[in-house]
């Protein structure tokens, strides 16, 4: 249904392909709404109101500047869930040029692993050795930019992670 969604929607090898369909998640819905519930209190509503300011402008005005521990959960948590997906693309995109870089290390490791055998052991033990690097290498493109962006966020992260851990 997901993939007849998606072409009947006319986004079908596009990037909203793999964007829309995962944009939201009930769980990190119930995470914010947490959050709002406990981080903000009502009489700031209150007098947000007293003072003519719309539901909007509150959300915007004073809501999500007190909110930054939550959208930096929320940004990880997507970010995470967003580049380490490769099956979306691999059903959603019919391009290789417009391939993620998840789904074009997934095709380079495929196709290292499908060799020739070779008779020679000498050679084919080179080849395993090869296979080996290029398998490790590709953990290490895939992981280094979540490791260089989490720290930045870490302060954040254990914040909105322990929302509703602690009953006060």
């Amino acid at each position: 249904p997901n993939y007849l969604l998606v072409r009947n929607l006319g986004i079908y090898n596009t990037m909203w392909a793999l964007i829309l369909p995962g944009a939201v998640s009930s769980y990190n819905l119930i995470v914010a709404r947490t959050f709002f519930q406990q981080n903000i209190p009502d009489e700031l509503r209150e007098a947000a109101e007293l003072d003519g300011c719309t539901d909007a402008g509150f959300f915007f005005r004073v809501v999500l500047p007190l909110s930054g521990s939550i959208i930096a959960v929320m940004v990880l948590f997507y970010a995470v869930g967003h580049w380490n997906s490769y099956y979306n693309a691999l059903i959603y995109m019919s391009s290789q040029s417009k391939y993620p870089l998840q789904l074009v290390l997934r095709n380079i490791l495929i196709v290292n692993t499908m060799d020739d055998m070779v008779n020679d052991v000498a050679t084919q033990a080179a080849q395993q050795r090869m296979g080996d690097l290029i398998k490790y290498g590709m953990i290490i493109v895939s992981s280094l930019p979540l490791m260089i962006l989490y720290p930045f966020l870490q302060k954040y992260f254990v914040q909105g992670v322990m929302i509703g851990a602690i009953k006060g």
